[in-house]
């Protein structure tokens, strides 16, 4: 099982990795309306946010289970966020 620090890492370069790929649509396409893309750089910080403080959570009754589930979650919000970006 990976640690909870590459666990944050990998949270913070997927996400900042959509983030970049959101922003630099907004460059190659300064003729088209940035709210959309706005909207998925809102959404990744948002969600970023909330899988950090789940990370951080203590008390945790099964913290290999818990880390799964984030990994988890960390994969399915990526790949919407991605396919948002792709859809622009």
């Amino acid at each position: 099982m990976a640690n909870k620090r590459d666990l944050k890492k990998d949270l913070n370069y997927v996400f900042g990795d959509i983030i970049d790929a959101a922003l630099l649509w907004q460059v190659a396409n300064p003729q088209e309306d940035s709210a959309k893309s706005e909207e998925i750089i809102d959404e990744s910080i948002q969600s970023f946010d909330e899988l950090i403080a789940e990370t951080n959570k203590r008390g945790v009754e099964n913290p290999k289970a818990h880390f799964k589930g984030i990994r988890q979650e960390l994969e399915t919000r990526a790949t919407t966020l991605v396919t948002k970006i792709n859809s622009l």
